[in-house]
């Protein structure tokens, strides 16, 4: 007589690897879409971490940025403790420098750096 293995199910294998935010009730959020807008410009930017992430975007580097990159990573890991992957650490810059960018505008070091670029 074959045995059969019971498996996990999908959502138990994929299930969110963080503590989901309960959506407020009714009279906790008038104005639906833009208190949701004014929150997000409220305060800094804060990258995503360690979820699991339903969005992909390629960007090109060159070997030289790969390598700088890869390197602060591994300062991270052995000046700090901090063992990160690549993906992890480029969320955190990304993070910062939007960051910047909506408190300072354009006086930003993202403007000013995408500036001088240009000329």
């Amino acid at each position: 007589m074959p045995r059969r293995v019971s498996m996990p199910a999908a959502d138990d294998l994929f299930r969110p690897t963080t503590e989901q935010p309960t959506p407020p009730a009714d009279d906790e959020a008038p104005g639906g879409a833009a208190a949701e807008t004014a929150a997000s410009t409220a305060g800094p930017r804060k990258p995503s971490g360690r979820v699991r992430h339903d969005e992909k975007m390629t960007v090109y580097v060159t070997s030289a940025e790969l390598l700088a990159i890869e390197q602060a990573r591994l300062r991270l890991r052995s000046e700090h403790g901090l063992a990160i992957d690549r993906g992890r650490l480029v969320r955190e810059a990304l993070g910062l420098v939007l960051g910047d960018f909506e408190e300072r505008g354009g006086v930003s070091d993202l403007v000013a750096r995408l500036t001088a670029e240009q000329e």
